[in-house]
């Protein structure tokens, strides 16, 4: 996943700069660089290039909101004429990069170590440094938008140096039926500090006040907070998974009641702000921000309803190879297939590499050299986070948090999320730092696409019918889990907000109520293709996700979109790879949805879904006959 960042727009996305990544790496060891060698990574990432140590980090928070009054005193000037408004926009843009360096060191020190109070404390005043300068600077819409779009368009005729906001210009433009007045606007920017809040009590209840059980396994004693859960579940030893399960749900479950305030007032925030800026609903306001438009969203959900006759049959499919009488909640996740293989990082960086040679050896070689910085920061330890992400700032190399288990999964993390660095690093060497914010529609696709061309590496590579059915395996749970698992989370979203907008309440046990029933609908509880455990129904309290609202969606759309990439990318179709390595370098230069259509997708169509449904039973069709043949 990608971290966010603190912007103006608030997208979500991670930096890397091309010009320092490359200058840096260029220093190394030419025998780093060269395709067979082996790589040492860094299991510990080096944040001083942000800032020396955390006394030069409370300096520049000082320097910075030393500078709001004087971004607040620019109201007014920007109409004047086109130099006036580049050097208004300049400054601007300055302040926001100097706050996405406050932001990203202070948020990558807390997920290392949640319980430490500084890590705390510095995220919470960069985060109330974004709501100064948000508040400082929210007249700046309202003024373009007062200026006019013929006015913006001769100032932009006049003054070349302006072609780097053009597109913030346009944003603004367009966002002038939904811009509230500048008092108002300067309001919810203050506020936004507040609003994060939900978010932030819900990571330190599972990061550092939660008390989380212990489970002996294999003669030891394991943790189940959600680091350990994940590995659990994934047990060959049915009695191990249900024992993770019930241990984890068993000890989140006890605060459903608060998880539903602090999710519910997320919800509720969503819908407040989107009737104030006059959107039909939240969802509409939320897509409306990168411009995607909301039957994508509806025709994903479908389509995922319509596929899962599919999914289904995956179901039965996995009952069968794992030997089971019935089917639970706790058998999904292990591997259908045991394959008693391990995947350090150092590997899991030689495999990634080999994987993506279809890009290119140019984007290989780029992927080398970033890997080769210290820029990970890679094992799992005390007070650490869960999961995985990336962020960085832009003109500085990016930075990969992983919590690698040397297992499939964390090989595929890897490569999920260095396809978001070198989506970063393409966008970078062709786009300026004000249009090089890409939007989670694009940015999914590029991490998503790396793991089908690792799996489709793997299977050419498999050395006997064992391994060709684990990476089968492997290729299918990828299949459920991005593209209907977070169709489910989607609808999930979808049925919270649209109960808020009919005037209803939320509150833990009905957000249970939701998610129980989806849960049975995607996993035909009724039919006794699965039974769902009543515990597990609380399975919403562990979606982090749920509180970036209509997030998750955008796993599933892409991977549609990388799965139509990578088919004809591995086919060697004319001019496909170059269009979607253009994609990559676009940025945030053009719309997502109309960037993908001028590479031969259409998002609001059925097709791009029909075709990951039909990959899916594929992929089962070989494994049967596989089966079948060793009868």
């Amino acid at each position: 996943m990608n971290q966010s960042r603190l912007r103006w727009a608030r997208t979500v996305r991670l930096w890397l700069a091309a010009a320092g990544a490359i200058g840096l790496a260029a220093t190394l060891s030419t025998a780093i660089a060269q395709p067979g060698n082996a790589l040492s990574i860094a299991n510990v990432w080096d944040l001083s290039p942000l800032f020396r140590d955390d006394s030069a980090w409370a300096e520049a928070v000082a320097s910075l909101k030393a500078t709001l009054p004087a971004l607040a005193r620019l109201e007014g000037t920007l109409g004047k004429d086109a130099a006036s408004l580049r050097e208004a926009l300049d400054t601007l843009s300055a302040a926001d990069r100097q706050l996405e360096r406050l932001w990203v060191y202070a948020s990558a020190q807390q997920s290392t170590d949640n319980r430490d109070r500084r890590n705390q404390e510095r995220v919470s005043l960069a985060e109330s440094l974004e709501g100064e300068l948000g508040s400082s600077v929210a007249w700046v819409d309202p003024e373009i938008q007062r200026i006019g779009r013929e006015r913006v368009e001769a100032y932009l005729k006049a003054e070349p140096g302006l072609a780097t906001h053009s597109e913030r210009l346009r944003r603004a433009l367009r966002r002038a039926a939904h811009t509230l007045s500048p008092d108002t606007e300067a309001a919810l920017a203050a506020f936004k500090p507040v609003r994060s809040a939900s978010a932030q009590a819900r990571t330190l209840l599972v990061d550092a006040d939660i008390t989380w059980p212990t489970a002996e396994v294999d003669g030891r004693k394991e943790t189940v907070n959600d680091t350990g859960y994940e590995k659990l579940r994934q047990h060959p030893d049915r009695s191990v998974r249900k024992q993770a399960m019930d241990l984890f749900f068993g000890a989140l479950g006890q605060y459903e009641n608060t998880f539903g305030v602090t999710l519910g007032a997320t919800v509720q925030a969503g819908v407040i702000e989107a009737k104030l800026r006059k959107h039909g609903s939240a969802v509409a306001a939320s897509l409306a921000e990168t411009e995607v438009p909301e039957v994508v969203y509806r025709t994903l959900v479908a389509e995922a309803n319509k596929g899962l006759p599919v999914l289904h049959r995956y179901f039965k499919l996995r009952q069968r190879m794992l030997k089971l009488p019935d089917m639970h909640y706790y058998d999904i996740y292990p591997s259908l297939v045991r394959l008693e293989r391990s995947y350090p990082v150092d590997a899991s960086a030689r495999l990634t590499l080999e994987a993506v040679l279809p890009l290119g050896e140019a984007y290989a070689s780029q992927l080398r050299r970033a890997l080769a910085l210290r820029s990970m920061h890679v094992l799992p330890a005390a007070g650490k986070s869960g999961g995985a992400y990336q962020t960085g700032a832009f003109g500085l190399t990016p930075y990969v948090f992983l919590n690698h288990q040397d297992d499939y999964e964390s090989l595929s993390t890897f490569a999920h999320e260095w396809g978001h660095a070198m989506h970063t690093l393409l966008t970078n060497q062709t786009q300026p730092f004000e249009k090089s914010n890409y939007p989670l529609f694009i940015a999914e696709i590029a991490s998503t696409l790396n793991e089908v061309l690792l799996s489709e590496r793997l299977l050419r590579t498999a050395a006997s019918r064992e391994e060709r059915l684990f990476f089968l395996g492997q290729a299918l749970e990828r299949l459920r889990g991005t593209f209907y698992r977070q169709a489910l989370f989607g609808e999930f979203e979808l049925q919270m907000h649209d109960a808020v907008e009919r005037g209803e309440a939320l509150s833990g046990k009905r957000l249970t109520e939701m998610y129980c029933g989806l849960l049975r609908k995607y996993h035909v509880a009724e039919q006794g293709v699965m039974a769902i455990d009543p515990a597990y129904c609380q399975e919403w309290l562990f979606v982090s996700h749920f509180y970036r609202p209509f997030y998750v969606y955008q796993y599933a759309t892409s991977i549609s979109a990388a799965e139509f990439f990578s088919e004809h990318i591995l086919a060697g179709a004319p001019g496909v790879r170059e269009a979607y390595l253009d994609v990559l370098r676009s940025g945030g230069s053009v719309p997502p949805y109309e960037l993908l259509k001028r590479a031969g997708l259409d998002m609001a169509s059925p097709a791009p879904y029909e075709a990951v449904v039909r990959r899916m039973g594929t992929i089962i069709d070989e494994i049967e006959r596989l089966l079948d043949a060793a009868k």
